[in-house]
């Protein structure tokens, strides 16, 4: 395996985690299944993540058109999900790894919002990772929802029009507190964001592997970092102008 470049890593790594569904139907089993599965690839993805020393790692865990899935397949994710909080606890403060999570958060279960608020309060001055969940979430409706707030700042004289800026915007956002996306990685081989981060991730490099996610091991994340490091990333500029 061709060795990584640690200069060259993404400070912002996000992963859209697709395919637990159809990995598990290949296999004849339901897809709650798969979602269980898809649990060490999560583990395997952080830890190698920090290992490498990548600052930001975003996890796509819950979207909000996935509330249209069926209510047993919701249930259960949220079970999961409160059970991997629990489990990987220690993990995250033993690793130093900070827990946030960003949408629409509020629309989750009690018990949910609870663990959540329990974790990231716990693990709020760990320094080596930060783990942001989105959950809830929705590129759309957190550019909506950051237009709105700006909107009620500007008719209560809080803001003012001509002031408003790209760093106006990013303060209202739920991603407030991410840098850009640097690295965009999509499992199961679908080639589209799907709402994800629309603002984040203007200038982020995609990466797409027919990999399911429950199959996604630390080789196929070397593979998509090795991607990466081989792009010019020019920002509107020039080749030259980068070279110089």
């Amino acid at each position: 395996m061709e060795p990584l470049q640690h200069d060259k890593l993404p400070r912002h790594l996000a992963i859209i985690m697709d395919g637990n569904g159809r990995w598990a139907n290949q296999r004849g089993k339901n897809r709650v299944f798969g979602h269980t599965k898809g649990i060490k690839s999560v583990q395997v993805a952080v830890e190698e993540a920090v290992r490498l020393g990548i600052p930001y790692l975003t996890l796509f865990a819950f979207s909000t058109e996935n509330w249209n899935r069926p209510t047993e397949e919701i249930g259960t994710l949220m079970e999961l999900l409160v059970r991997s909080l629990r489990n990987e606890f220690e993990k995250l403060l033993k690793n130093q790894i900070r827990l946030e999570a960003v949408g629409a958060i509020d629309r989750l279960p009690t018990l949910v919002q609870q663990e959540l608020k329990h974790v990231i309060e716990q693990t709020k001055n760990n320094d080596k990772m930060v783990l942001t969940l989105a959950l809830s979430y929705g590129g759309r409706e957190d550019l909506l929802q950051a237009v709105q707030q700006i909107a009620a700042g500007v008719k209560n004289n809080i803001i003012s029009p001509e002031k408003i800026d790209q760093s106006i915007i990013n303060k209202h956002l739920y991603t407030r507190k991410l840098p850009d996306i640097d690295l965009l990685i999509r499992t199961s081989g679908e080639q589209r964001i799907s709402n994800f981060m629309l603002w984040q991730a203007a200038y982020a490099e995609l990466y797409f592997t027919s990999v399911y996610w429950p199959d996604f091991r630390e080789v196929h994340l070397h593979d998509a970092l090795l991607n990466y490091q081989n792009r010019e990333r020019r920002f509107g500029k020039t080749s030259e102008q980068i070279k110089a």
